[in-house]
């Protein structure tokens, strides 16, 4: 069993930034960001490899989010950047034993609790 617990989550303004950390009882694994808006369903936001050296994103946050890893620390981080009020969500860590980048999170074994992220306009 792996736990992962997210934070960094807050009240930022339209254009601020944030840093999510996602910190692992279990390492390494390929990891990945997901988000859930109020009355939406789960959206892929990111990944990353279990190497660190490669992260693949979404269209909606391509440039502006970026995804890191800190293999000695067992934690994943969300960096955000030049935040939208659409980006308003949940933001979820999850972790593939796959050993492979995934998207699909039903290929994700282990899921945070969620942190909220709110972007006011």
């Amino acid at each position: 069993q792996v736990q992962l617990v997210e934070s960094g989550g807050g009240l930022v303004q339209t254009g601020g930034s944030l840093r999510l950390s996602c910190a692992a009882s279990r390492w390494p694994y390929a990891m990945g960001w997901f988000r859930q808006a109020p009355g939406k369903e789960r959206e892929f936001v990111g990944r990353i490899a279990w190497s660190g050296g490669v992260a693949t994103y979404a269209d909606s946050v391509k440039g502006r989010f970026t995804i890191s890893r800190d293999n000695a620390k067992n934690t994943v981080y969300l960096h955000m950047n030049s935040l939208k009020p659409e980006d308003t969500a949940i933001y979820y860590c999850a972790a593939t034993t796959t050993g492979m980048m995934v998207t699909p999170a039903s290929q994700y074994d282990y899921w945070g609790q969620g942190t909220q992220v709110t972007v006011s306009s």
